[in-house]
């Protein structure tokens, strides 16, 4: 996640790190001082650095990487041109604002090309292309045969104006699908980006970009390449990004740099000095996953997928942001994802390919026939009218030889007589059909979404009819089937189920119906207009201060990485998840307020009572572990508050709860077969000096390069386990 633990880790692990203050001389004057200590630098390597060592697994924390070991003896770990010499299919290096160093690497830039031809290779990969196709390569064949004065009877031109005009019918559409892709490559590659140069922000290209480079992206503006963000106009150096361009999800997420990279705000001349060296993984496509390593002012930092801002995201609500590069063009997640393009086919062009095989043996079948059975009639009948039709020159006089040879040439003379049983016209008014159905899905008012004046698009003219062949249909419900609203329904704490109507003059559970009145929450400065309760219980027992259900909304009120902002004097929740905002709204609408987070704190307001607690740790939540947690500290008291699926929650609660367990069990039932999103809560007292130890080992793990989400989870489970149970809640999506 993007706040916890890692953003306060102690300054015990420590590197040294050579002096920054010349930076802006060692840019100027960087190859003559690289000649001048070229011997230096080579005695230096050979005596102290061993330039495997940042490579091997250690059960320790990593010593620094050579290449500041080497800063150290120069004076300055700025101006080494030495090429380091480590596997750069394993790991990445990169040293902010400075192109000499990072060169050696030889690192992609920002240019991007999906295109599949270039003027050159257009007619050979295009011809090859549609050769692939076994009727074009039918005609091909029959094209040559024709061209054999002894075995045609038809002229070539027959054969080849028509498959001509299917090429270049064929060749036409598929230079107009690349000219398209041409024309979107140039339209990205040329996107405006500011750029920091000399200490300035200058107007770049995307496609001038390159990695290490510092560049500046503004609200709305789409990501350049894949960045860590070192600073951003927002609070506690939070971004909001939105990422439908890459997963197709339209809830922003947030992002979170450093604290001591926050620090630096839109300061130009500080952002210009920044030579911090990241080492990370190497290029891949885990949209998701990010593993690396911050070496800066004598600090290792861990880098993490919170602190990553990928090429195709859009900055949203965010006035401004600075970010490294780290892997650019083709080396960026989304390119990694998009894959080189392809020749397709399509289910058609399949089913046309296996018809004409049948259709080829057919004919051959027919042909084989009539050349056996004219050189039969040759042998008997038809060499006694050679004196009226005289047999060719090539065939020999010899009466079997010569009948023999007139079938095979026969064979094929058969071949292209009825060449005629394979379509080429069909060819034709396939190609015609899907270029003009392409128009025809572009020009769809049917297909047009009004909200966002966006039109259907078809991005090619080669796959239309795929569309017509879908048997099945995989999709996630979230938002797809259902309305992505989520509204907290009902709850089970502490074995007591809560949510449904009660009458309350016969006490028994009745049906939800539009003259049923809502719970009252005008108590609640902070209640909101949209949210529905109809339980009366759950509110009475909040009131009256019953431990249960306060632990219960306490919990709901901290455990989570929701953000909160004013916005025309109304406190607004921005979540990366409809669930943690529905979650944390119904704890505020019932008296626990979530009000402000730093990266040190969280504080609530319970009841009109203010908390502050101090956030030692956020265990992120992922698709593996299936639950998040916190570990907060107040009043000297620390607590490891966690949610997460029921069956992951139920494996690591402690023992003495059976009953309890149970009836919540039965609720977490009756939730599902009602369709209900479940969560389990659960929570732990920890000792200050196991927890002490703990954080030493989850510091150590979360600078490891090998393997660290394995590690980290290894450590995870060490103190995710024991924990009392809490509750259930029970989210309602509603079907659209």
């Amino acid at each position: 996640m993007y706040l916890g633990s890692n953003i306060v880790y102690s300054t015990t692990n420590t590197v040294p790190v050579a002096p920054t203050n010349n930076h802006h001389s060692n840019h100027q004057n960087g190859n003559n001082h690289i000649q001048s200590h070229k011997k230096e630098i080579e005695l230096e390597n050979s005596q102290k650095v061993n330039k495997d060592l940042f490579r091997k697994k250690s059960s320790r924390i990593e010593t620094p990487p050579p290449a500041f070991e080497t800063a150290i003896n120069m004076g300055n770990n700025n101006t080494s041109n030495r090429t380091e010499d480590f596997n750069t299919q394993n790991e990445r290096r990169i040293r902010a604002n400075d192109r000499i160093y990072n060169s050696q690497f030889n690192y992609a830039n920002n240019y991007i090309k999906t295109s599949k031809y270039s003027v050159l290779s257009f007619l050979p990969l295009n011809l090859l292309e549609q050769f692939q196709r076994l009727a074009n390569f039918y005609f091909l064949c029959l094209l040559i045969l024709q061209l054999i004065p002894a075995i045609s009877s038809l002229t070539p031109v027959t054969t080849a104006i028509p498959l001509i005009g299917v090429l270049m019918l064929t060749a036409a559409k598929d230079a107009y699908d690349d000219f398209q892709r041409h024309m979107s490559d140039s339209q990205v590659n040329n996107r405006r980006s500011k750029a920091l140069r000399n200490g300035k922000l200058v107007d770049e290209k995307w496609a001038g970009v390159q990695v290490g480079d510092i560049i500046r992206m503004d609200n709305d503006q789409f990501v350049a390449a894949d960045i860590l963000l070192l600073s951003s106009s927002e609070p506690n150096g939070l971004c909001f990004i939105e990422t439908a361009e890459l997963d197709g999800e339209t809830n922003l997420k947030i992002k979170q740099c450093l604290t001591e990279t926050a620090e630096m705000g839109c300061q130009e001349d500080l952002l210009w000095q920044f030579n911090g060296e990241i080492i990370c993984e190497p290029p891949n496509n885990l949209l998701n996953k990010f593993d690396g390593t911050l070496y800066w002012k004598n600090q290792r930092f861990p880098l993490d997928n919170e602190k990553i801002l990928l090429r195709g995201c859009v900055i949203r609500n965010t006035q401004w942001c600075y970010g490294v590069v780290v892997f650019a063009g083709k080396d960026t997640k989304l390119m990694q994802n998009s894959g080189t393009a392809t020749f397709k086919r399509t289910t058609i062009d399949r089913l046309l390919n296996f018809i004409i095989i049948g259709i080829v043996f057919f004919l051959l079948s027919i042909c084989g026939f009539c050349s056996i059975a004219s050189a039969i009639w040759e042998g008997l009948v038809g060499y006694d009218f050679r004196l009226y039709l005289p047999w060719d020159k090539i065939i020999p006089d010899h009466h079997f030889q010569g009948a023999t040879l007139l079938g095979f040439l026969v064979f094929f003379s058969y071949a292209i007589v009825m060449n005629t049983v394979v379509p080429i016209s069909l060819y034709v008014s396939v190609e015609v059909i899907r270029f003009a159905q392409s128009f025809q899905i572009n020009w769809d008012d049917k297909m047009y979404h009004k909200e966002s004046n966006t039109h259907a698009k078809a991005r090619t003219t080669t796959l239309n009819e795929e569309l017509g062949q879908i048997q099945y249909i995989f999709s996630d419900k979230t938002g797809t089937l259902t309305q992505n609203i989520m509204t907290f329904n009902k709850c089970s704490i502490a074995g007591r189920a809560y949510g449904d109507v009660i009458d309350l003059k016969t006490g028994e559970v009745v049906e939800l119906s539009e003259v049923t009145e809502p719970v009252d929450f005008s108590f609640n400065p902070y209640y909101e207009l949209d949210f529905k309760w109809f339980d009366q219980g759950l509110l009475d027992a909040v009131r009256s201060d019953e431990q249960h259900a306060h632990n219960f909304f306490r919990l709901l009120a901290l455990c989570h990485t929701v953000m909160p902002e004013e916005k025309n004097g109304r406190l607004e929740y921005q979540a990366q998840s409809p669930d943690e905002s529905a979650l944390v709204g119904a704890a505020r609408n019932f008296g626990f307020v979530f009000k402000a987070r730093t990266p040190n704190s969280i504080t609530i307001e319970v009841m009109g009572n203010v908390e502050e607690y101090e956030l030692l740790s956020i265990l992120d939540f992922n698709n593996v572990r299936k639950r998040m947690s916190v570990i907060l500290k107040r009043n000297n008291k620390l607590v490891l508050y966690c949610k997460g699926a029921d069956n992951v929650i139920y494996d690591r609660l402690g023992p003495n709860q059976y009953d309890v367990r149970q009836r919540t069990q039965e609720h977490l039932n009756k939730f599902a077969g009602e369709g209900l999103r479940t969560l389990v809560l659960a929570e732990r007292q920890l000792d200050e000096d196991f927890f002490n130890v703990w954080r030493q080992k989850q510091q150590e793990a979360a600078l490891a390069l090998d393997g660290r989400e394995d590690k980290l989870g290894a450590i995870y489970e060490e103190i995710e386990c024991d924990m009392q149970l809490v509750g259930v809640t029970a989210i309602e999506d509603k079907l659209q």
